[in-house]
């Protein structure tokens, strides 16, 4: 594999961070870790349903529950459609299932937070890796 310039190794680890975010798991399928990649896209994709599923999409609040959604929105830009969908308050949740489906959708946006550093230092390791052959 020839050596990438600067900008193109920059480029490449902006790239798998932004496909990492898009899709939970895919920085690692572009760095060929399949199984990283499956386990990672099932595990968040559960945990964000079963948030979902608890208390209803309500719980994806951009304007009562600022610090929340910031989490929430790790998961994927899809999380930010279904903000935009619930911004004008008619999903109303309130109590137990409220909070319980926000810490479950707000784990799961900061796991994949952490899969998509994760996913950015491998494909940074991999060039040193390669600049050092």
């Amino acid at each position: 594999m020839a050596p990438r310039s600067r900008e193109g190794h920059i480029l490449f680890l902006l790239t798998v961070g932004l496909l990492a975010w898009l899709v939970p798991g895919a920085g690692h399928l572009i760095l060929g870790k399949k199984t990283h990649a499956a386990v990672i896209f099932a595990t968040i994709l559960m945990t964000l349903c079963i948030g979902l599923y608890i208390g209803s999409i309500g719980v994806i609040n951009p304007v009562g529950a600022k610090p929340w959604y910031v989490a929430q929105v790790m998961n994927t830009p899809a999380v930010a459609a279904l903000g935009q969908m619930t911004r004008g308050g008619g999903y109303p949740v309130y109590g137990r299932p409220n909070e319980i489906g926000q810490i479950y959708t707000s784990i799961a946006g900061l796991l994949n937070l952490l899969c998509i550093v994760n996913a950015v230092y491998l494909a940074h390791l991999r060039r040193i890796e390669n600049v050092g052959d």
